[in-house]
This record gives structure tokens, C-alpha cells and sequence, in this order.
């Protein structure tokens, strides 16, 4: 109840109270939805985004901070990020108009700059090249900058033909170098919403959208932060897309409700996903899947919500670069003795064994050894990153702590940890936030692998391509079903495979049929509504396939149900394309 009072008071003192009930209203509109939604960043900090449904995680029982956040020393408005299904962001951006009125919503611009690619095609085209050479280079170069253009020219080999045909035209490169980073266009913010009054209008042009049509501010995030206008971050993440088709294809094949906010709660501390996480077998999981961090949970080994939360903070280059991850391994496994600057600063290091990993244990050290209160030790936090104010801070920080009865030994050493990890610790509040889909994807894999794999599958949301993720699921013993017209859907399904007398029933992963190349979204929903088949015939009819798809469609064997023999099903194939109906 304290920390309530004094949260209320500080937004109380800023008149930011609307500010937070607007963020908690979208947030209910997006979980009426049925959309998945998370806070993220420091506003993970605050026990009232906490109350009113924003953050998941109790930051009462995770020691993190409101000063991180806002305090009554900072004026200025403070972010509060909400992940959403980035498969349903535009759906969630519309809602948020139907609530408030397009007078008074606007998403932002985001300026488009050339890279090489636009910059060969916008100069070749002014310089009346043929259209399909301007294509072929500008197709052959990766997607880099344009001023790099010559350079990599001279230096890869896969742009050796290019370079021997038109690496002499100086004029062209030159051009195409000197656009580089210069406004090409301007686009929609892929996570920015303007929330305002009926004034909007007045004090930001606004334009459709090219595609969406969805009302747009011709201002940057930049320059709406300028103005002072609202800006909600709505950000798509895969993940929750994955994630959300994962529980779907759950309560489609067994007819059970699975609430994954409930059963896959952190504070249940499931054993399973935490042996799943400490055996490293996190392919495919949020935040934990790389090869680095594979290592670092290895090593780690962890066994509770805190320790995921670390296991992210300390896998950032800072920490990495001062090797913070080193001596912390160390000491949670019993190796190196857990040694404090001072016993009054265990309260704040013993979660971490001694080692500074959160910018929330700077604020409390600081705040400390000086008695400046939270709100200033922040500041103090912040400024370190300023190479020019670290000396007034070392001489501040050294009154302050001297003038409360601290011996210059405890002060330098203190200081050295404080100038050290000030910069490079990481935000608790941002951990604890990312923490809870990393606990939720390793828990999913844990408990329900195919539809796990389903779920990341369609939405492709991490590090590695499809082969790799279907040679990580067969390895763990989930059955990968091949293409089939009469079973196949637009998106990966799961299906269960009869066992046999001495192995039960397992759930498979069946593969898409979006997954086919080139084929369309309407031709994959008509074969998907107009299952199943009899022949190969009622496929031709009634599907409706396009001659290409149904060709490919026969190689990969989604049509072995028609007849085994696939020579003799393209054959036919061709047969029903000569006697089709044109027109």
C-alpha cells in the first residue's frame, strides 16, 4: 500500500493519470479481442501498470523500481510499450480508432531512405538504362548501403558479372552513392499511434495510408515528441503470434480450453521448463534460442523466474564486453566467495550474488551510500553515460557518501563498480517483461512440442529457417506429417499420429500449404475450404488450382492420396489443363 500511495503521488504530481488509464483502456480492448498483449520496457516498473492489467509481473515481488520509470524529477511523459500479435497489429491499430475516433488517432511516419537497391533503380531509370538491367543489378546486391555500393562491387563475388559489365560507368555510382540515407518516401511506423483530442487535425497534417488507409501523421516519432502529441508504442512481436496459433491448434485438436496466461504463470515455477531450459534445448524459444545464449543457460543453469531474468540482462554486449557474466557463474555456483562494497549494500546485490547486473541496483546503491532518494540516484544513472559529468559525479557521489560516515575505501570502491556497470547493466523492468513469453515459449515446448513448433512454423518469428526447426522437432520426437491436400491447412497444423502396440498416439506438426511455392492465399484457402478429395479429378474441379501450384503440389506429394505414381499424377495433370475451359 505504501508503494501504491507513493506511485499515485508521482503521477499525481505530473497529471499523468489519464495518461495511464488511455494505455490500460487500449490494453483491455486488445485482450477483449482475444489478442495477446504484454507490457514491455521500464513500465514493467510500476505496481499501478501492474494494477490495472498493463504488466504482467508483480514488480513488488520482483524489486523493481518506479524511479526507473518516472519520478517527480522527471517531467517528461513516460513510455509504456505494449507487445501485441504482430499477425493482428493493424487489427489492434483499428480498434483503437473504433475507441477513440479517427479525429483524434493517428498513426506515425517513418521516413524511407535509400539503401542501394532503390538508389540503382531510381538513378538507372533517370539515366534511361534498360529496365531489365537496371533490375538484374539491382537485384544482385544484398540489402546494404548505397554509399558501400563501389566497395562491394570490387569486393564480392557474387556481384564479379556486375562489376564486368557496368563498373565503369562512374557516373552511375557515383549518383547512386551520393543518395544514400536521403528521404525516399515516407511510410507508416511499424509500432507508433498518436492519441489525442479533437484537435489532432490541427496540429499535425494528416494522410491515409497508402495500403491500410488507416489515418497517418506526416511527423516522425521525433518530431511528435517535439510537439509534445502522445505517442502509444504498439509493437508486433512473432513470438506472440506464434505463440497465440500454438494455444489455437491446442483447443482445435483436443477440445480443451488452455489459458496461457494461467497455466503457463512463472510463479508456478514449472519443473518441466525449467529442465527443458537448463538441458540448453531452447531452439525457437523467445529470447534464449541463439548459440550464445544456448551456452550462457547452459552454464547458468536455471532454476527460477529470477534466474531467466538475469540470464537476460546479462546476455547484452555491455555486460558481455566487461565480463559481468564470468563472475557471476562463478559465484552462483558456489566457486568465487559473494563479497559486498559494504554490508549496508547486501539488500540490493544479495539476488545477484555480489555482482552488479540491473540499472535498479545502481539507483539503490547510489541512493545508499548517499541518502539522495531514488529519484536522484536515477539522474545520477543516467548522466553516467556523459564521459564529461563523471567527474563532477565522483566528486558529488564522494561528499555525499564521506558525509554519511563511509570510509574513502568503501567510496572508491563503490564508485569503480557504479562508473564501471552504470552504463552497461540492464533495465530489471525491460527483463522481467521479456521474461514472461521466454517462460511461456519454453513452456509451451515443454508441454505441447507440435504445437509449438506449429506456432513458429507459421509465424517464423526467431533466428532459423523452417529446416532447421523441422530437424529440431523430429529430434525431439515430434512426427513432421508431409503435404496433403485432404489434411494440409493454410497455416501449420497439428495432428495426432495412431501409435502402435508399443508406442502411444503422438501429436505431429502437418506442414502448410503456404508453404508451397508460389502459391497464392486465395488458391491455399480454396483447397483448405474444399477438403477433403475424392480424386484427383474433384481436386481439379473443385479446389480450382492454378496449373504451376498443381504441378508443385504433386512433386512434393500433397496429392499421393490420388495414386502413388507422381509421374503418372503430373501427366494427368496436364491432361486437365488441355481440357479445362478458357475464360
Amino acid at each position: 500500500w505504501d508503494r501504491l500511495h507513493h506511485e499515485l503521488d508521482i503521477i499525481g504530481h505530473h497529471g499523468f493519470a489519464t495518461y495511464f488509464l488511455t494505455v490500460a483502456q487500449v490494453v483491455d480492448d486488445v485482450r477483449d479481442l482475444g489478442v495477446r498483449v504484454a507490457a514491455r520496457g521500464s513500465g514493467a516498473g510500476s505496481l499501478v501498470n501492474h494494477l490495472l492489467g498493463i504488466a504482467h509481473a508483480d514488480p513488488v515481488e520482483h524489486g523493481l523500481l518506479m524511479e526507473r520509470f518516472l519520478s517527480k524529477r522527471r517531467a517528461v511523459l513516460p513510455d509504456i510499450d505494449i507487445d501485441v500479435e504482430s499477425a493482428r497489429r493493424l487489427e489492434v491499430y483499428r480498434t483503437i480508432l473504433g475507441r477513440f475516433g479517427a479525429e483524434r488517432v493517428a498513426t506515425v511516419a517513418m521516413p524511407e531512405t535509400y539503401r542501394v537497391r532503390h538508389a540503382v533503380r531510381d538513378v538507372g531509370a533517370a539515366l534511361s538504362m534498360d529496365p531489365a538491367d537496371i533490375d538484374r543489378i539491382a537485384k544482385a546486391f544484398p540489402h546494404i548501403r548505397a554509399r558501400d555500393a563501389r566497395a562491394a562491387l570490387a569486393e564480392l563475388p557474387e556481384l564479379k558479372q556486375i562489376n564486368e559489365e557496368f563498373g565503369g560507368r562512374d557516373r552511375l555510382w557515383q549518383l547512386v552513392e551520393e543518395l544514400d540515407a536521403l528521404p525516399r518516401g515516407v511510410a507508416m511506423h511499424p509500432c507508433g499511434v498518436l492519441l489525442s483530442d479533437a484537435s489532432l487535425t490541427a496540429r499535425t497534417p494528416v494522410v491515409p495510408t497508402s495500403g491500410e488507409q488507416l489515418p497517418m501523421s506526416q511527423f516522425d516519432k521525433e518530431d511528435v515528441e517535439d510537439l509534445g502529441l502522445l505517442k502509444l508504442d504498439v509493437l508486433g512481436v512473432r513470438m506472440q503470434s506464434a505463440m497465440a496459433h500454438a494455444t489455437a491448434e491446442v483447443e482445435r485438436a483436443t477440445g480443451e480450453p488452455l489459458d496461457l496466461d494461467r497455466q503457463a504463470d512463472p510463479a508456478l515455477a514449472d519443473p518441466a521448463t525449467y529442465a527443458l531450459v537448463r538441458s540448453a534445448e531452447t531452439l525457437g524459444c523467445f529470447q534464449i534460442e541463439s548459440p550464445g545464449q544456448r551456452d550462457l543457460v547452459g552454464r547458468l543453469q536455471p532454476d527460477s523466474f529470477h534466474d531467466l531474468v538475469v540470464d537476460i540482462s546479462l546476455f547484452r554486449p555491455g555486460p558481455v564486453a566487461a565480463d559481468m557474466v564470468r563472475p557471476f557463474i562463478e559465484a552462483r555456483h558456489g566457486r568465487a566467495p559473494v563479497r559486498y562494497p559494504h554490508p549496508d549494500l547486501e539488500d540490493a546485490l544479495r539476488d545477484t550474488y555480489g555482482v552488479v547486473v540491473f540499472h535498479e541496483q545502481i539507483i539503490e546503491i547510489v541512493s545508499v551510500l548517499t541518502g539522495c532518494g531514488r529519484d536522484r540516484a536515477d539522474q545520477v544513472r543516467r548522466a553516467l553515460s556523459d564521459p564529461d559529468a563523471q567527474g563532477r559525479l565522483r566528486v558529488w557521489f564522494a561528499q555525499h557518501a564521506a558525509a554519511r560516515g563511509y570510509t574513502a575505501e568503501v567510496i572508491a570502491r563503490t564508485w569503480e563498480i557504479v562508473e564501471a556497470f552504470g552504463s552497461y547493466g540492464f533495465c530489471k523492468a525491460h527483463a522481467v517483461a521479456f521474461a514472461v513469453p521466454t517462460y511461456q515459449s519454453a513452456w509451451l515446448k515443454a508441454h505441447h512440442p507440435a504445437a509449438f513448433y506449429a506456432g513458429l512454423l507459421t509465424h517464423d518469428p526467431g533466428m532459423y529457417p523452417k529446416r532447421l526447426l523441422l530437424a529440431d522437432a523430429r529430434r525431439r520426437g515430434v512426427p513432421v506429417l508431409p503435404l496433403d491436400v485432404n489434411r494440409s491447412g493454410t497455416t501449420h497444423r497439428i495432428e495426432l499420429v495412431s501409435g502402435d502396440g508399443e508406442r502411444p498416439g503422438r501429436w505431429g506438426v502437418r506442414l502448410a500449404l503456404s508453404d508451397v511455392h508460389g502459391i497464392s492465399e486465395a488458391e491455399a484457402a480454396r483447397i483448405e475450404e474444399h477438403a477433403p478429395y475424392t480424386s484427383l479429378l474433384d481436386f481439379w474441379q473443385r479446389a480450382r488450382p492454378g496449373r504451376p501450384v498443381a504441378e508443385r503440389l504433386a512433386q512434393v506429394g500433397a496429392l499421393d492420396a490420388f495414386g502413388a505414381n507422381r509421374r503418372d499424377l503430373l501427366l494427368h495433370l496436364t491432361e486437365l489443363h488441355r481440357g479445362r475451359p478458357r475464360g
